[in-house]
């Protein structure tokens, strides 16, 4: 199991963590992509599929201090939000980074 950490417009910022399978993650996140926005998501797999998708991962909640890594991150209420056009955490421009992440994603990019 992976672990999925959605970020929503919520106001209480929870930014829960859900576990999913193996091919839940490979659908979410094609191509060793670790980021996705949800109209992006709906868009390549229709929304009733993103629906039957989803709908067992809201019932595997785990608590952060439980989780082993992070594995990628759902993105819902996007109007504001800006993610790499690779959608992987290690493509963020350089400008939007400190030091040490320039570092150590530097190291991860293909």
């Amino acid at each position: 199991m992976k672990n999925v950490q959605i970020i929503d417009g919520g106001n209480n910022a929870t930014f829960s963590l859900f576990q999913v399978t193996d091919e839940e993650f490979a659908a979410i996140f094609p191509d060793g992509c670790d980021m996705e926005l949800i109209e992006d998501l709906i868009e390549r797999l229709g929304e009733d599929t993103t629906s039957r998708l989803l709908k067992p991962i809201w019932g595997r909640p785990i608590l952060k201090r439980e989780a082993h890594g992070l594995h990628g991150t759902l993105y819902y209420d996007n109007e504001h939000r800006r993610i790499p056009t690779s959608k992987r955490e290690v493509d963020w421009d350089d400008r939007s980074i400190n030091p040490a992440q320039r570092e150590l994603f530097s190291r991860h990019r293909e």
